[in-house]
């Protein structure tokens, strides 16, 4: 795998609607920037981008988690999201995101009992994507239904893919439209 860079970006907000968030709520992203072996061409096995996405899994999670600053186990919410070059396929995102990228992004943030959340488009030069969040041990806490906006400036080329893994170290600043709280969540099957 070619990674031409590695781009990572922290969020903290300190005040919402001119109240002060304490403590901060926190978000960072990991991204990079890789060649797309595929640019160009009809492939019908895709397994070496699956492999990719075990291994940028592991790397972006511990990047995003370094970043975010905090111990792995308040590694609070987790998302995914890729965005394919004019000469690549939407199909491509899809091999990186999905079949392995899951156990070592887990792994890396502690442990994750629900979904990654996922976004994934087709795009050019400094395209802009919402990577979408939630709890990473219950996917029905209101509170941490959120999205980070990442892009990088040069990226994606025609024949590149960029690929984004965020962390939360907390839900929405000022969260407060009810539904299953976080210490309410039972964290068994992924859900409530």
């Amino acid at each position: 795998m070619d990674i031409r860079k590695i781009v990572t970006i922290v969020e903290e907000t300190r005040i919402e609607a001119g109240k002060k968030v304490e403590p901060p709520t926190k978000k960072a992203a990991a991204i990079a920037v890789i060649k797309n072996p595929f640019a160009g061409k009809y492939q019908e096995n895709l397994d070496e981008l699956i492999g990719y996405g075990e291994i940028l899994g592991g790397l972006l999670g511990k990047k995003a988690v370094e970043a975010l600053g905090v111990p792995v186990e308040n590694v609070n919410s987790y998302g995914k999201a890729a965005i394919v070059g004019e000469a690549g396929e939407l199909e491509h995102a899809g091999a990186i995101l999905h079949p392995k990228l899951g156990a070592p992004l887990r792994e890396a943030v502690g442990g994750g009992k629900a979904i990654i959340p996922s976004a994934k488009k087709m795009g050019g030069i400094g395209t802009e994507i919402d990577v979408p969040l939630h709890y990473k041990d219950a996917a029905f806490v209101r509170s941490h239904f959120d999205a980070m906006s990442v892009r990088v400036h040069d990226a994606p080329r025609a024949d590149e893919i960029v690929v984004a893994i965020v962390v939360t170290d907390s839900g929405r600043p000022l969260a407060r439209i009810g539904g299953l709280k976080k210490e309410d969540a039972k964290k068994e099957d992924g859900l409530r």
